[in-house]
């Protein structure tokens, strides 16, 4: 018998996308077909500087937390990255999984260059907002958007 393996973060390619929509489902419910969410991650977003790295428990094994960022500049904040999502899946919370996949996005942010990570998150999150504040973020502005009518 071997042992299990140590969670590790890596990140996911192409041809791994699939990997991540389980975690990804759970913040964003909508996503119910991992096909569409693979195509439109590796079709759309990937080419607009989209990248995701995950926690694992072993090869070939979907991620137990994912991260969903990007890189920017900005007149604000200069280069920064940014976090679009990131979640644990419902029955690994509390394991630390969360806190692997945001220390591995802020080492990349560092490798890469940039001076910030931002992220937003719903006003209605609020064991993300404390898991937010005890990794070292803070809240430094209010976010407004509006939907426009097509």
């Amino acid at each position: 018998m071997t042992a299990p393996l140590s969670p590790f973060v890596e990140e996911i390619p192409t041809g791994r996308t699939h990997l991540a929509h389980a975690a990804m489902a759970e913040l964003r419910p909508f996503l119910t077909s991992a096909d569409a969410f693979t195509k439109t991650v590796d079709d759309v977003l990937r080419p607009e500087g989209y990248r995701l790295a995950g926690v694992f428990e072993g090869p070939d094994r979907p991620a137990r937390a994912v991260a969903g960022f990007r890189i920017g500049t900005s007149l604000m904040w200069g280069r920064y990255l940014y976090v679009d999502d990131l979640v644990t899946v419902a029955d690994a919370r509390g394991s630390g999984f969360g806190r692997m996949v945001m220390d591995w996005v802020r080492a990349e942010a560092r490798a890469q260059g940039c001076g910030q990570v931002h992220l937003d998150s719903g006003t209605d999150r609020h064991p993300a907002h404390r898991f937010y504040l005890s990794s070292g973020m803070r809240i430094p502005a209010f976010h407004f958007a509006e939907v426009l009518d097509d």
